[in-house]
């Protein structure tokens, strides 16, 4: 009988196949890990998920459990002691979409464990995800910008070995991995984990580093100067090569995500590389037309207002957006009309209104809507 259900864990039938698994296990370890979910208990939701991916995940391990259940791998759960070390800090990730980056995060390792002889070779670094905030002219017209980040690094005082006057681990005797045998109705299994003592190195030392703790990684706080492309976005996203998390066994580092979120402006409006923005006329300038100076991202430039303009007409600017140096692409500025009444207005411009009304400036618009409030009136 099954201690712990793995199929329930991921969501899944017992007929799923690997890419229904694998896809399950993504969406999951997206929503539970602890440097994205900050709620209680999403660690130890993420430890499940993992324990049940790392065996249904593996076709043997997976046959085993549909056979014998989880007690096949009870004291390795295949957890190891490696887990997950590294990863996203200090991020928001509403609105993210991280499909690229798991993907290769997970195909790669995720932090500085493995399991079994694998932990001896090189293993590339964890991805780091940020969130910058910039300014709107930050954004529109690009900039040199001093960012702040925390990532692990080799420790300079053992050279990212953990320790001083290295030796052959005693529990392993060397081989990094650790033998159990286990008996059931079945028969005798005999499974391998990682050594919990040399972590699958294969060496102890005598004096652990007092700067690591034994981990060959130090946390770093660092300030990086990144240049920031014309016309991002919110949402736009930078990947700083090699500007992640230190690599083990000597593996390449990996990589820094940066996500943009740009503040809004006080009076234009971005719809992709295209601005808006509305511009108060006069109910003068509204009648009779005539130019006016407005403002571009470009310097100021002066339209024709034409007679009769409503609120609401709109006229467009070609090549007066956001210049996308991303895209290579450049928006358009539109300009929309916003007829403003007067607040208060003298006898004399009483009078000329009154007199006003006496001619006919009704538009057709007017004249049919009286028209049918007369006949509907009958």
């Amino acid at each position: 009988m099954n201690k712990k259900d793995y199929y329930e864990t991921l969501g899944v039938d017992k007929s799923a196949t690997d890419v229904e698994i694998k896809s399950a296990y993504r969406k999951l370890a997206k929503k539970y890990h602890p440097d994205l979910n900050h709620e209680e208990g999403a660690e130890a939701k993420f430890k499940e998920i993992q324990e049940a991916y790392d065996v249904l995940g593996d076709e043997q391990k997976r046959a085993q459990y549909d056979q014998l259940g989880s007690a096949a791998f009870d004291g390795s759960g295949g957890f190891g002691a490696g887990g997950f070390q590294g990863g996203f800090s200090g991020f928001d990730a509403s609105g993210f979409d991280f499909g690229d980056i798991f993907d290769n995060i997970f195909g790669g390792g995720f932090g500085f464990g493995g399991s079994g002889a694998s932990s001896t070779r090189p293993q590339r670094g964890s991805d780091r995800l940020m969130r910058v905030r910039l300014e709107f002219d930050e954004a529109l017209y690009g900039c040199s910008k001093d960012i702040k980040v925390d990532v692990t690094e080799e420790c300079e005082n053992c050279k990212g070995k953990g320790g001083f006057n290295e030796k052959t681990c005693s529990t392993c005797h060397g081989s990094g991995t650790v033998t159990q045998e286990q008996r059931s109705l079945f028969g005798q299994f005999v499974t391998k984990t990682t050594c919990p003592d040399c972590k699958g190195r294969k060496k102890t030392y005598e004096k652990l580093c007092t700067d690591c703790h034994g981990e060959g990684f130090v946390l770093k706080h660092k300030t990086l100067t990144i240049s920031v492309p014309k016309g991002v976005d919110t949402g736009s996203k930078l990947r700083l090569s090699g500007k992640g998390d230190a690599g083990f066994n000597g593996g390449e580092n990996g990589d820094l995500y940066l996500e943009f979120v740009v503040e809004e402006h006080d009076f234009y409006n971005r719809e992709g590389n295209d601005l808006y923005l509305k511009i108060p006329i006069t109910l003068t300038e509204a009648i009779l037309g005539g130019k006016k100076e407005i403002p571009t991202p470009y310097g100021n430039v002066k339209i024709q207002i034409p007679a009769g303009t409503n609120t609401g007409d709109k006229q467009r600017l070609k090549g007066k957006g956001i210049e996308n140096e991303q895209k290579r692409t450049k928006g358009d500025l539109y300009i929309i009309m916003d007829v403003r009444m007067p607040d208060k207005i003298s006898r004399d411009q009483k009078k000329l209104f009154e007199q006003l009304e006496d001619t006919d400036l009704t538009d057709s618009v007017i004249n049919k809507f009286d028209k049918f409030t007369s006949k509907n009136d009958k």
